[in-house]
C-alpha cells in the first residue's frame, strides 16, 4: 500500500484530477463573467422634479415631458432622457436635463447639464443662490412596440403583457400568463415509477 502512494501512477492521477478542476473552475467563472446583468431599464415619457425657492421656501412639483421646457423663477428645465427601473429591481431612476438662466436682459445662460439621480439628489446638483431644482421620479412609461416573451412558446409574450397591465389575455381562449420568473427555474414534477 505504500508503495502505490508514492508510485508515479498515483502522482500522475492526482495531476490529472487538480488540472480538470482548474480547467472546470476556470470554465464556470468564465461563464458567469460573459452573462450580461438582468437590470433593465425603462424608458418614461416624463421627468418629475421638484424644485426650491430658497426666497418664498416654496417647494413646487414640476412634471415635464421629454423634450419640453417648463419654467420655474428664472429657471427653465427641459428633460432629454428619463429611465428608471422595475419595482422588482434596485431603484435607479435618471435623467438627462439641462437647465438655463434667464438673465435681466432676456438671454439665457447654460446653468447645468447632465444627469440627475433621483436616489442622490446631492450628487449632480444645479447650483444657483436663489433656486433648487433635483429629480424626484419618472413616469408614464413608454410602451415596448415589440412583444416581450414571458415564456419559451412563441406568442406568449402579447397575451402576458395585455394580463400584466390588467386586462384580459390578448388572445381569446389564450392562457393567462406563468408566474413571474424563468419558466425553466421550475421544479420538474416527479413521476412515478411503473409497477
Amino acid at each position: 500500500m505504500t508503495a502505490f502512494a508514492n508510485s508515479p501512477a498515483r502522482k500522475h492521477r492526482t495531476t490529472v484530477q487538480s488540472t480538470t478542476f482548474a480547467a472546470g473552475a476556470v470554465l464556470v467563472l468564465a461563464a458567469v463573467v460573459a452573462t450580461p446583468a438582468a437590470a433593465q431599464r425603462i424608458e418614461n415619457q416624463v421627468a418629475v422634479f421638484a424644485a426650491l425657492d430658497k426666497v418664498t421656501a416654496r417647494i413646487s412639483k414640476l412634471e415635464v415631458k421629454l423634450g419640453d421646457t417648463v419654467k420655474f423663477g428664472a429657471l427653465k428645465v427641459t428633460p432629454r432622457n428619463c429611465f428608471s427601473r422595475p419595482a422588482t429591481e434596485q431603484p435607479k431612476t435618471t435623467t438627462f436635463v439641462e437647465v438655463k438662466e434667464i438673465e435681466l436682459d432676456g438671454s439665457e445662460k447654460p446653468l447645468f447639464k447632465g444627469w440627475m439621480f433621483a436616489e442622490s439628489p446631492g450628487l449632480n446638483a444645479v447650483e444657483h443662490p436663489v433656486y433648487d431644482v433635483w429629480l424626484t421620479e419618472c413616469a408614464q412609461p413608454k410602451l415596448t412596440s415589440q412583444p416581450t416573451q414571458v415564456s419559451g412558446r412563441p406568442g406568449a409574450g402579447t397575451a402576458a403583457r395585455g394580463a400584466a397591465q390588467g386586462g384580459q389575455p390578448a388572445q381569446p381562449g389564450a392562457q393567462p400568463p406563468p408566474p413571474a420568473g424563468n419558466p425553466d427555474d421550475a421544479p420538474t414534477p416527479r413521476r412515478r415509477p411503473p409497477r
